[in-house]
């Protein structure tokens, strides 16, 4: 069981994992560096835990204290406790959802092991707010015997990319591999706009981008990457070729994949739009693209 601790001092130093989460340099140095990662909200929270992400502490206001009692005696970790306003005090916003986590993170796996082993089965049906992803994930493999994983070149905007981790748990990809510049999926922005996706998403870092193509290649991946060309084939004609092993690469939001990851891909692919449309968000086009070739 939990301890329950009131705190009233905003420079309490128990509270350092809380303080500054409006500022993303920071953060974006700070989380990584001490191997933490914060879980807003409660939904949030629970779906980390569920995930076997150990908790570091808890800090809540009042009224938040009963809904998340079950969690407070279930796990060993400190709960302060505080009024709204030092909570604002400390993490520089209002923290409307009344609950906030530090969570520890895990070591990530090398490409080589997330390709080799990687394997979700069945995609979800959907995903909502209202939607627990760790009860709907499948407990066993159920679909074709075929893998499909995505990469994520230079995704910086935090909101794309846990919109884009989200579409990946509903649609059932594998795993998501990231570029040494892509944002932190881990940065609360991007856990809460994942609505707890990125908790359920196997992924790592890849680290030599873009010779990394060739990890893929030896483990008998087709690259497929997303761009404008003329050259490029349609979705649907890359979906035709019910390829049994698919990486589907995604670039950065405006510029989209660079020349090199192009250069280094197998085919290039487009997603034909009307109306004097000449591309969609990032995220949206994974959610076509993850659709489109689903298995």
């Amino acid at each position: 069981m939990a301890d329950l601790i009131t705190v009233e001092d905003p420079d309490d130093p128990r509270l350092r994992d809380y303080t500054g989460l409006t500022d993303v340099e920071l953060r974006r140095k700070r989380e990584p560096a001490e191997g933490l990662f914060i879980a807003e909200g409660e939904k949030v929270i629970r779906r980390a835990k569920d995930a076997g992400y150990e908790m570091r502490s808890m800090l809540l206001s009042a009224k938040w204290i009963d809904v998340m009692r079950d969690v407070i005696d279930e796990l060993p970790a400190p709960v302060y406790a505080v009024h709204p306003e030092l909570a604002e005090q400390v993490t520089g916003y209002h923290v409307h959802r009344g609950a906030l986590a530090s969570m520890q993170r895990k070591p990530l796996p090398t490409a080589g092991e997330l390709l080799r082993s990687a394997r979700r089965g069945v995609a979800m049906e959907s995903v909502d707010d209202h939607t627990d992803i760790g009860a709907v994930l499948p407990s066993g493999p159920q679909r074709s015997a075929g893998q499909r994983v995505a990469i994520f070149e230079d995704i910086v905007d935090h909101a794309n990319l846990g919109a884009a981790f989200r579409n990946a748990a509903a649609l059932g990809v594998d795993a998501v591999f990231l570029t040494p510049r892509c944002a932190d999926p881990l940065y609360r922005r991007a856990v809460k706009v994942s609505m707890g996706a990125v908790f359920h998403v196997p992924w790592t870092r890849l680290t030599s981008w873009p010779k990394d193509v060739e990890l893929f290649r030896e483990q008998g991946f087709v690259t497929a990457a997303l761009c404008l060309d003329e050259k490029s084939i349609t979705m649907d004609e890359l979906a035709a070729r019910r390829y049994e092993k698919l990486a589907l690469m995604l670039g950065t939001e405006g510029d989209g994949l660079t020349i090199a990851a192009l250069r280094a891909a197998d085919e290039w692919v487009r997603i034909p739009m009307s109306a004097g449309v000449d591309s969609l968000n990032v995220a949206a086009a994974s959610a076509v693209a993850f659709y489109a070739t689903r298995l």
